[in-house]
């Protein structure tokens, strides 16, 4: 085994970018299955099950051709994970899906039907609520909740204010509670 074959057996990704920046497919395919799965689930939750395996593959050819822009300054997966995210914003223009305006009023409050009785036939699960809200509250909910930007980073990629950040997640996360609570 050569040194350099040594390198990319540790946990660290430093080696793999490194090898597959220099073109070393071998090396992106590693990163590749690493991170996919991760990728993958930001995709379902931000474009929805029936464009996750597109948006997913998109992020990754987008990676293959701006690896030489990474340098290094923070992790791998960190870098990988913000480039994931534009993508996801950008595909949504693509597919049609408008950003839908940061409700103002309670409106956004009765977007999610309730729960119809006890029985698991007519539950909905976590998933399944996250997608019917509004596209705008979804994004800040998933984006500050789930994947831990600050409302200042929101605000920066959606390009908004951070106080419409903060209550678009207020009302992300009060529809939530009222359709669970039903």
């Amino acid at each position: 085994m050569t040194q350099e074959a040594q390198l990319v057996v540790t946990q660290d990704d430093s080696a793999d970018v490194l090898l597959a920046k220099g073109g070393d497919e071998r090396a992106f395919e590693r990163l590749y299955r690493k991170h996919s799965p991760r990728i993958y689930n930001l995709a379902r939750r931000m474009l929805g099950e029936d464009h996750a395996a597109d948006g997913t593959q998109t992020v990754f050819i987008r990676c293959w051709t701006k690896l030489e822009t990474f340098r290094g300054e923070a992790q791998f997966s960190t870098w990988l994970h913000r480039l994931a995210v534009n993508v996801f914003l950008g595909e949504r223009g693509n597919l049609g899906i408008q950003r839908e305006r940061f409700l103002e009023d309670d409106a956004a409050l009765e977007v999610l039907p309730g729960k119809k009785g006890t029985s698991v036939e007519f539950s909905m699960d976590f998933e399944e609520a996250v997608q019917k809200l509004p596209n705008g509250m979804r994004t800040v909910f998933l984006l500050y909740d789930v994947e831990g930007y600050t409302h200042e980073e929101i605000g920066n990629q959606l390009g908004i204010a951070t106080g419409s950040s903060k209550a678009a997640l207020h009302r992300a996360r009060m529809a939530l509670r009222k359709h669970l609570d039903r």
